[in-house]
């Protein structure tokens, strides 16, 4: 299995995954033209792409479904209450193209499992996706205002995970957004901030566990240094960075990671 995160955080989230025998998008959040030339700089085309799975309605996850979906043919998986709060803003789709993946369920394409979980955001019915392919897994956790108990079990000791780091909790304090976004962001409902990302990383890694992606970041309200700095001193605390050997990645949110095998 290989992946990349094509693009993460508000401006846009993509990550494109391959198998010998599939080739998936999970999220489309930007234009088409953008998505197509992410996928050029890492080789791929979205020709192949076979299936596009949506984590919920949000613009920044959603934007481009309904083009892809179009001009490429795939077939697009989301549950029940996503499909109808992005239906009016993503167009027309064949019913044939439209499918149904609930959270808590496991979907499975040849050699690929897709495993679905809910989240906690202020969207209709928020899930985000851990996939499976020959004893490797890969799992992406953003857009959620905490990590519970029931997610940790689902992605623990996944090979790799993209963990949302959103934002340094006194940079967005301090900074120019109005209170109630910055109450919204901070909610039950809103994004994970740097400590919160670090202390579900705790909960979860696993011997199995090589890689992490620090997703999501804010522009306005963090610093990929000041991320990075802070997961790996709370990991640090709990010895994680010696007993564990893994690499520790920050994702761009309008430049591709490299193609990584796992």
């Amino acid at each position: 299995m290989q992946v990349s995160i094509l693009a993460s955080g508000s401006t846009g989230n993509a990550t494109y995954i391959e198998t010998p025998e599939h080739q998936i998008l999970i999220d489309a959040g930007l234009s088409g033209k953008k998505i197509e030339e992410l996928m050029n700089s890492i080789g791929r085309t979205l020709n192949d792409v076979d299936s596009l799975f949506v984590t919920h309605e949000h613009t920044d996850h959603s934007k481009g479904v309904g083009v892809l979906a179009r001009r490429y043919g795939m077939d697009v998986y989301a549950n029940q209450k996503t499909w109808d709060a992005m239906a009016p803003k993503i167009g027309e789709i064949k019913p044939a193209q439209k499918h149904l993946l609930e959270a808590g369920k496991v979907l499975s394409l040849g050699d690929l499992d897709v495993e679905s979980f809910g989240v906690s955001h202020d969207a209709a019915d928020p899930q985000f996706y851990e996939v499976h392919h020959a004893g490797h897994s890969f799992a992406i956790v953003t857009d959620t205002g905490y990590v519970s108990e029931r997610v940790e079990g689902v992605i623990q000791d996944a090979e790799a995970i993209l963990m949302e780091c959103n934002h340094d909790t006194e940079m967005l304090r301090m900074g120019p957004y109005p209170w109630a976004l910055k109450q919204r962001i901070m909610g039950d409902t809103g994004h994970l901030s740097n400590e919160d990302g670090a202390r579900a990383l705790i909960n979860v890694l696993g011997n199995d566990t090589k890689q992490i992606f620090l997703g999501h970041l804010s522009k306005e309200n963090n610093i990929k240094e000041l991320a990075h700095l802070t997961v790996e001193n709370i990991m640090k605390q709990h010895d994680l960075a010696v007993e564990h050997d893994f690499h520790l990645w920050d994702t761009s949110p309008d430049q591709a990671t490299t193609l990584m095998k796992l």
